[in-house]
């Protein structure tokens, strides 16, 4: 995330800050592990909320 001429819009930018500081801080590992759940919780389980992964046709 050091990078030399590396150019960021405010949302990045922000965004790469608050990345900084969970690695500086040690809280890195358990914010993706949160992250993961929460994305898996979005794409994969409201699709199978019934608990029955749909079969190929």
């Amino acid at each position: 995330m050091d990078l030399t001429g590396a150019r960021w819009g405010l949302e990045g930018a922000e965004a790469v800050l608050k990345l900084r500081a969970l690695r500086g801080n040690g809280d890195f590992e358990s914010y993706f592990k949160f992250h993961l759940d929460r994305e898996r919780q979005r794409v994969h389980e409201v699709r199978y909320s019934d608990g029955v992964i749909p079969t190929a046709a």
